[in-house]
C-alpha cells in the first residue's frame, strides 16, 4: 500500500484500518487453530503412543502392558522418542497454521507515524497561503 495524495488520506486510513483488522483477525484465528492442534506419534512396534497439543505440551500417552517388558532405560527411551515425536508433529502443524497467517501480516503497510501526520498538516497550510 502506497502513501496516497492527500486528497485520498481518508481512504487511506480506511483501507490501513480494514488490513489491520484483517491481520489481528487472522492471528486470532490462527492462534485457536494452534490451540486444536495435536501431533501424534507411535512407537514403531505400536505398544507406546503419545499425543501433543499445538503448544507442545503431551497431552496423552499410552503405554500398552506389554511394552513394560522392555526394561526401564529401553522404555524410557522408546516413551522419550514417541514423545518427541509427537511434539514435532505438534510443532509442524503449528508451523504450517503460522506460515498460512504470515502472508496476512506480511501485507500490512508501513506503520503511520508523526512524519505522515506532519507532513499532511505542513500541506494543508501551505494550500492555505
Amino acid at each position: 500500500m502506497h502513501s496516497p495524495a492527500p486528497e485520498d488520506d481518508a481512504e487511506y486510513l480506511h483501507q490501513y484500518v480494514a488490513q489491520s483488522r484483517r491481520a489481528i483477525r487472522a492471528l486470532h484465528d490462527a492462534r485457536a487453530s494452534i490451540g486444536q492442534v495435536e501431533g501424534h506419534a507411535k512407537s514403531d512396534d505400536g505398544l507406546i503412543e503419545a499425543v501433543a497439543n499445538g503448544d507442545g505440551a503431551a497431552t496423552h500417552l499410552r503405554i500398552d502392558p506389554r511394552a513394560l517388558r522392555l526394561g526401564e532405560a529401553a522404555l524410557g527411551g522408546k516413551v522419550a522418542e514417541v514423545l518427541r515425536a509427537a511434539q514435532d508433529d505438534a510443532g509442524r502443524q503449528a508451523r504450517e497454521i503460522a506460515d498460512g497467517v504470515r502472508d496476512v501480516t506480511a501485507a500490512l503497510p508501513a506503520p503511520l507515524d508523526e512524519t505522515f501526520v506532519r507532513a499532511r498538516v505542513e500541506q494543508a497550510l501551505n494550500d492555505l497561503y
